[in-house]
């Protein structure tokens, strides 16, 4: 019979407590954050939703989602937002992508509210899959006029985002080299929220910003979620047939 070894033992007992609080971590996470489908559903079964948008007060003045309030942690009169909600009842949270919105819905369940949701991909996903919202731009660029630069161009590079998106501002030198690398072999077309929200709606494609979607003779030949290895993966996929 082996001996007892109290390192071995101490050491295990160490490795389930830290499976233990991972398990915790991605339990309590993934408590309040919703995909677009789950958390539209769940809006749609509440008469009056309570819909945060936890962006700025410049965001949301071009876009939101219907009936939506606007604050954040930031908002100087936030406990008087917060007061005005129904600890009862679901709140539904989105921003640009989940962090503002993130920090809200957490500071929230922390204050006594039990039903919290907070929706990942925020506006992008939203207005990504078609769901209703307020804007009070006009487009830049017509539907007829997108398909026209996707189908008049054998290769088409789209860079969809927005101007307040941290991670879209980084894809922005990482297009001018593939600019400079590729000429007019590659069309690039750059299409923000606030001037295009539309068109992001159109395509029902979009869940989060930036997106990237490589057209070749007017069809979809390479979606990319993010900006990270943009490069990388735009090189690999006009070099593949």
């Amino acid at each position: 019979m082996s001996q007892f070894n109290p390192k071995t033992f101490k050491a295990v007992l160490l490795l389930i407590a830290l499976l233990f609080a991972i398990a915790g971590f991605s339990q309590d996470k993934n408590a309040f954050t919703l995909q677009i489908d789950s958390f539209y559903a769940k809006i749609k079964e509440q008469k009056n939703p309570q819909i945060i948008d936890a962006r700025s007060p410049e965001e949301f003045a071009i876009n939101h989602i219907n009936g939506a309030v606007n604050f954040n942690l930031e908002t100087k009169n936030y406990i008087q937002y917060v007061a005005k909600l129904d600890k009862s009842k679901p709140v539904f949270i989105y921003s640009i992508g989940a962090g503002r919105s993130g920090q809200l819905a957490n500071e929230l369940l922390k204050n006594g509210f039990s039903d919290v949701h907070d929706l990942d991909g925020g506006i992008a996903a939203w207005i990504g899959g078609g769901k209703p919202f307020y804007s009070n731009t006009k487009n830049k660029l017509s539907q007829a006029e997108y398909q026209k630069i996707v189908t008049s161009n054998n290769t088409v590079l789209v860079d969809i985002g927005s101007r307040y998106c941290g991670a879209c501002k980084k894809v922005k030198p990482v297009l001018e080299t593939i600019r400079a690398q590729y000429g007019e072999d590659v069309k690039i077309v750059e299409i923000d929220l606030e001037d295009n929200p539309q068109i992001i709606a159109d395509l029902k494609t979009v869940k989060v910003f930036p997106t990237l979607i490589l057209y070749r003779k007017g069809k979809i030949f390479f979606k990319k979620d993010g900006g990270q290895d943009l490069k990388k993966d735009v090189d690999l996929a006009l070099a593949s047939n």
